[in-house]
């Protein structure tokens, strides 16, 4: 479900292709600066039983074992292929191959295979080319030259390219791991989620939304065992959400103009500042085409959605969009206890989009957004805590955001951007008798020149960011963070296998001081291998916004210490990939440290202090995914082992709500007139537990789902999603509900598990 519909799309240049001509010409081109890529996604899961740990030795022992070459002892013969145009020109790129052996030819078109003697298949193709097979036959110990023209593609590519890292180059070229969710996973995601992109975060391999504000639904995003407030949410490249994440993190986004998801893990202060110290999810918006949509959704538990999509790209430069939300949610309580499990609430989305494109490499996109929510949580009508009171939260949040964003081809090939951006959000927070009220505001610009230059790619350019924040009920935490920012990035193809990028960014934040982060990452394809390594440093400067602070209201923090230092942190990743026929299979290990960590600390009377820790958090492990394709099935599955430490009373232990391990299978038949089934499976392993009166670790858990969509020739699409079959839910094992209130206010405990239990959603999509 999660990923299955894109696995068509993601698994389509690796699966066996049949034999198409012997005759040497073919292919034709369209594009030949942007290219189709596999992005590196699929089902999400969770686990931690022995079965798991060893089925994942056992795919990687296979992965790593998997034949890469040909035995000494077999008659071997050599492939001098060149492959040009039909005009003559070199085609440079192009991949060549010929069983399990390949390589990509170099500037003069040339490539060379060594390959077992005797009669074989050479495949030859080239984004923006018609791919072509050719029958070769080549003597032990002789030399074959060959010689391929292809010929331009006559239809439109689906192409894949990441922004994320400013160069703009296909993903498969990029020398830092960016992981796409694509427009169909989007697409599934919509039908089961509809006002929220919760789901499709959380079901991304190394992802995890925390839910960090019970009683209200708030949630954050951890990346790589990462706390939520190192991760950096932008839209198209700018922080109209705000420049920090956190417990009240606008994950309320829907998806229905989104057109894919980029994820870079680690720390990318290098390219984004110190709010990137661990990681950026950017929500790339859809292009506007002549398109009308409708959604309407109801959920078992209250929930209801209804979203509008029109857009026109009529001839001309111009070109727009517009979304339109409402979504709803009545309070429900699944367990029957004092205390809701969903909270009640309404939002309105609104977002309007315009595009102009000269056609000759100068664009201009803009936007306006609002959003206006109210929440209520706490206990139910009539439901009263161990102190017999009732107790209610409430969040009202009002935000409105600009951005524009314009990139102008020079006559010299260059590339002049312009980005710049304001977001301000007020909210109004009830705890109980007790109000508080604020005011964000972020404000953006940057400016940046590229090029390409031979073999270099190189990004110049400056940033200016200013986020503030103002307190209208409690005093002493105004703050105004101003940071001028230098960035430069050189990205060197050395041979056509092997491509080096390097990053640094130079930040003067008016409060906590001048920062240098750098970056380095490097791209290898060996044959059919793909490797990627990549380190970089980084800091993030603190604010009094964090989770455990907003939960309980900024009125419990003591003052903040004069001496509050910026938290500095380093990452490093090695990434492995192998395809073989129908079989994809990737390998991450990752690993980083945080140090000077900012830590909440209980003082008398209930408050609490924010102090540096002296201790690193120290974060490791992998990630594993092998996927399978033979249409119309799919199938794909992922571990995710994370270890996460930190220093807490002078004993490193586990970090709370950090599951070790995670698993899960996604499997789907898809039909594209008639629609798709899915299914899906996660496993979520033991977690540690800070506070939590009922257990210190929580349990393991399986979610189960189905998904089922029907497709008609009107454009009417019905759909049916059953969401945790087996009603895996922290209440049915443990109570929310404290028995009595913690100093700093707490009535309930962490969440480490679904609230919501078994849930069924259905619903209606029409285009017209």
């Amino acid at each position: 479900m999660g990923n299955a519909a894109s696995l068509d799309r993601l698994s389509q240049e690796s699966s066996t292709r049949e034999s198409r001509s012997s005759v040497v010409s073919v292919g034709k081109s369209i594009r030949d600066v942007m290219t189709k890529n596999r992005p590196y996604i699929g089902a999400r899961t969770r686990s931690e039983s022995t079965i798991v740990s060893k089925l994942f030795l056992t795919v990687l022992i296979l992965a790593l074992s998997m034949p890469s070459g040909i035995t000494a002892q077999t008659p071997t013969g050599r492939l001098a292929v060149t492959v040009v145009t039909e005009a003559g020109v070199p085609v440079e790129g192009a991949r060549v191959s010929a069983g399990e052996r390949g390589n990509l030819t170099g500037a003069s078109g040339q490539a060379e295979l060594t390959i077992p003697s005797g009669a074989a298949t050479l495949h030859i193709e080239r984004i923006g080319y018609a791919e072509t097979d050719v029958a070769v036959s080549v003597p032990a110990g002789g030399e074959v030259e060959v010689r391929v023209v292809l010929e331009t593609e006559a239809f439109e590519i689906e192409e894949v390219v990441v922004t994320s890292t400013r160069s703009g180059r296909r993903i498969e070229d990029e020398p830092l791991r960016v992981e796409v969710i694509g427009r169909e996973e989007v697409e599934e995601k919509l039908l089961m989620t509809p006002g929220d992109i919760a789901m499709l975060l959380n079901e991304t391999a190394g992802l995890r939304v925390q839910t960090t504000s019970p009683s209200l639904g708030g949630a954050s995003v951890r990346i790589q065992g990462l706390r939520g407030r190192y991760t950096l949410l932008l839209a198209d490249g700018l922080p109209l959400y705000g420049g920090q994440s956190g417990a009240l993190g606008p994950l309320q986004i829907p998806p229905m103009d989104l057109g894919q998801v980029e994820v870079i893990k680690g720390v990318a202060s290098a390219l984004y500042g110190s709010t990137a110290l661990g990681g950026v999810v950017n929500l790339i918006s859809r292009s506007p085409q002549s398109e009308r949509e409708i959604l309407f959704n109801a959920t078992t538990r209250g929930g209801g959605d209804a979203v509008l999509w029109l857009a026109d790209d009529p001839e001309g430069p111009w070109g727009w969009s517009l979304l339109g939300g409402l979504h709803g949610q009545i309070t429900a309580n699944v367990d029957d206890d004092p205390w809701a499990d969903l909270p009640s609430f309404r939002r309105v989305v609104v977002r309007p989009r315009v595009v102009w494109d000269d056609g000759e490499g100068r664009t201009v996109r803009a936007t306006i957004g609002t959003m206006l929510e109210d929440r209520r949580g706490g206990t139910v009508d009539g439901g009263l805590t161990s102190e017999g009171t009732s107790f209610s939260e409430e969040l009202n949040t009002r935000r409105v955001d600009a951005g524009v964003i314009g990139r102008f081809l020079t006559g010299s090939g260059a590339l002049f951007s312009v980005r710049s951006s304001g977001s301000y959000q007020r909210h109004e927070h009830g705890f109980g008798n007790v109000t508080e009220r604020d005011r964000h505001l972020t404000a953006f610009a940057e400016t940046s020149f590229s090029a390409t230059d031979g073999a270099h790619t190189w990004v110049l350019g400056g940033a200016l960011q200013t986020d503030a924040y103002r307190a209208t009920d409690v005093a002493g935490f105004d703050y105004t963070h101003t940071v001028p920012s230098l960035f430069v990035q050189d990205e060197v193809s050395l041979t056509q296998s092997f491509v080096v990028s390097g990053s640094a960014r130079l930040d003067r934040h008016n409060v906590y001081g001048t920062f240098v982060s750098p970056r380095l990452s490097a791209l290898l394809r060996p044959g059919l291998w793909t490797v990627r390594v990549s380190a970089g440093g980084g800091y993030f400067a603190p604010t009094p916004l964090l989770d455990e602070v907003q939960a309980v209201g900024l009125g419990r923090l003591g003052a903040l210490p004069a001496d509050l230092k910026a938290e500095r942190g380093r990452s490093a990743s090695l990434d492995v990939g192998r395809q073989a026929g129908p079989m994809e299979l990737n390998v991450t290990l990752f690993g980083s440290r945080v140090n000077d960590p900012v830590i909440v600390s209980p003082l008398a009377g209930g408050r609490l202090s924010l102090e540096n820790g002296s201790d690193p958090v120290r974060t490791w492990g992998t990630e594993l995914l092998a996927r399978y394709h033979a249409a119309p099935f799919h199938v794909t599955s992922t571990y995710v082992f994370t270890r996460s430490t930190e220093v807490v009373g002078g004993i490193r232990s586990e970090v709370p709500l950090t599951p070790r391990h995670t698993a899960g299978v996604v499997g789907a038949w898809e039909d594209e007139a008639w629609g798709r089934i899915g299914l899906e499976f996660y496993l979520t392993g033991r977690q540690e537990l800070e506070g939590d009166p009922f257990r210190s670790r929580s349990r393991r858990y399986l979610i189960a789902g189905v998904m089922i969509e029907r497709r008609f020739t009107s454009g009417v699409r019905l759909f049916l999603n059953a969401e945790n079959l087996l009603d895996a839910r922290q209440t049915r094992w443990s109570p929310l509900l404290r028995p009595d209130r913690t100093p700093d206010g707490r009535w309930v405990t962490d969440v480490w598990a679904p609230l919501d239990g078994r849930t069924f959603n259905a619903g209606v999509r029409v285009r017209f």
